[in-house]
């Protein structure tokens, strides 16, 4: 991955647990997320990396306070090739992998777990590219989420013939320079981590 010196972020994350690095970079994403400057620089980044996989159907996320809101983002995706599709993360039940159903700007939407809006429709979509909101992020592309575990299970259960593309959506502050906690047997790193300052491609992007 790119990486550049980020004096906000402490320098030794082994010391601390996921909870606590959750704790002190969740305040720094709601700062950073109420920024429009920011975000037009993340939306502007996602354009160009997003070109570069050329995907026909992405899998996105509702915003929970504090995430990168996509929604305009992906409706000038989908305006612009009426062939795209894009789609929303469903939980059937609780613990269980995500199931991503199609969306549209004006979709019927409703409440499914969590609190989380759902679309209404059962229509499955199984996505070539997949934004993936972000806690935090350290170099090596590994995720620090909010520790439900929903993406991993998706992931090692994924019904396509391959892996989606994955792309880590985050912020610069939430940054952590020096590896992040050890790492579980369950952790995949995303191909990509798009911030407003840098496109972290991963390992597994250069090899795809």
């Amino acid at each position: 991955m790119e990486r550049e010196v980020n004096p906000s972020i402490a320098r030794n994350p082994h010391t601390e647990s996921k909870k606590d690095w959750r704790a002190r970079l969740l305040p720094r994403r709601i700062e950073a997320a109420s920024d429009v400057a920011i975000g037009a620089a993340l939306a502007a980044r996602l354009d160009a990396l997003v070109a570069q996989f050329s995907p026909r159907s992405i899998g996105f996320y509702w915003p929970l306070r504090g995430e990168f809101d996509a929604r305009a983002w992906i409706t000038a995706w989908l305006a612009a090739d009426a062939s795209r599709r894009a789609a929303l993360p469903a939980i059937p039940e609780r613990h269980t992998p995500l199931v991503f159903h199609a969306w549209t700007p004006d979709a019927p939407m409703c409440e499914g777990h969590h609190g989380i809006l759902e679309p209404q429709s059962q229509e499955v979509i199984v996505p070539d590219l997949l934004f993936v909101p972000c806690v935090g992020f350290d170099r090596d592309g590994y995720r620090l989420g909010y520790g439900g575990g929903y993406y991993d299970r998706t992931l090692a259960a994924w019904p396509g013939v391959a892996l989606p593309v994955t792309v880590g959506i985050a912020y610069e502050a939430c940054r952590i320079d020096d590896g992040v906690l050890a790492r579980e047997a369950h952790d995949l790193p995303l191909d990509a981590v798009v911030t407003e300052a840098a496109t972290h491609l991963c390992q597994r992007s250069r090899e795809r």
